[in-house]
């Protein structure tokens, strides 16, 4: 078993006061997904958007000193593989062959039964060939890991036709879960639980993604992000959490119905097995807290006063569905 070990200060911390512990301030607007902030261009920058202009505080060096000018041999990244589908965005992280996050968008209308509904049946899980070789996910990186091809956009979720099905299956939209407790349990239960919420609300937008979340090591009670990596050679990061941020607009029911702003809730499950019995509202987190362990920033452009909690104004909680088990007895894939 391969495994990656990076130590991570977080001030003596547990993991509850990681989520729920005060928040850090705002990060610039110019931030990237990947955190880098470039600045604005204009016509004093060059190519790179890095402004030769001195300013009176830096530090001059020698003319001959010209750092930026090994971007004209190319820009080195990190380059995120940014994929929009049918119904759901990815964005993909070519380090851990995971995506960073999945954007999807359901609606009533999107789930509707009808002849034009999309078979999993039909469906083959694939690489990616938009994401350059090197960099690919590959289907023998899963063989016999021991770990499911877990969708971060659900098939279900895009059945609406053939061909959206199907973009599903991508690897940039998979991360490796476990199955059996959680992939075909409670995390199948959790994205039925999205769905139903399309009952009361006109729009449902969920964002959903892995996570690499520190642990106190109980030798030297340093607290550090351990996972493992499968593959041969080992490239594709088994994540240690994974969150969804649900984004409800426009009740169609209930005491908020007709009102503005949006109905909003995150939640971190440990990629684990999870016992069916356990309320889905123990995930519940703080969106400043997940901000802070993904690097990612939700919502910035939504005043406080148009944020509602979603929780209480709907049932958070997972409906077991016996016919899951049937799932279970079906052949394991091939690839």
């Amino acid at each position: 078993m391969f495994k990656h070990t990076v130590p991570v200060s977080v001030m003596g911390l547990g993991i509850a006061s990681y989520f729920w512990g005060r928040s850090s301030p705002s990060g610039s607007a110019n931030a990237s997904p990947g955190g880098i902030v470039f600045p604005p261009p204009d016509k004093e920058r060059g190519n790179t958007g890095i402004s030769s202009k001195k300013t009176p505080t830096q530090i001059t060096g020698p003319e001959t000193v010209q750092p930026a000018d090994f971007f004209k041999y190319g820009f080195p990244g990190p380059v995120h593989d940014l994929e929009k589908r049918s119904e759901f965005v990815s964005c993909y992280d070519r380090q851990k062959r995971n995506p960073y996050y999945v954007i999807e968008h359901i609606t009533p209308e999107s789930l509707q039964k009808n002849e034009s509904n999309g078979n999993r049946k039909h469906s083959v899980f694939r690489e990616d060939e938009q994401v350059p070789e090197k960099f690919r996910a590959r289907l023998r990186d899963y063989f016999r890991s021991g770990y499911d091809r877990g969708h971060q956009a659900p098939a279900a979720d895009a059945k609406f036709s053939q061909e959206a099905m199907d973009e599903t299956f991508y690897l940039t939209n998979m991360s490796p879960q476990v199955g059996d407790g959680f992939n075909r349990d409670y995390w199948a239960f959790f994205e039925d639980f999205c769905r139903r919420l399309t009952s009361r609300y006109r729009s449902v937008r969920i964002v959903t993604g892995p996570l690499y979340l520190p642990k106190q090591d109980p030798l030297d009670g340093k607290f550090k992000v351990t996972y493992e990596v499968i593959g041969n050679p080992p490239s594709i990061a088994v994540p240690t959490h994974f969150f969804k941020l649900i984004v409800a607009e426009t009740p169609l029911k209930g005491p908020q119905s007709g009102s503005n702003g949006v109905a909003v809730a995150a939640f971190v499950l440990p990629n684990d097995v999870i016992s069916n019995t356990t309320p889905l509202r123990s995930f519940e987190v703080p969106v400043e807290a997940l901000e802070r362990s993904s690097g990612l920033e939700f919502l910035q452009r939504v005043p406080a006063s148009e944020k509602r909690q979603l929780c209480l104004e709907t049932d958070c909680s997972i409906i077991v569905k016996e016919y899951n088990n049937a799932v279970k007895s079906l052949p394991a894939p091939k690839n």
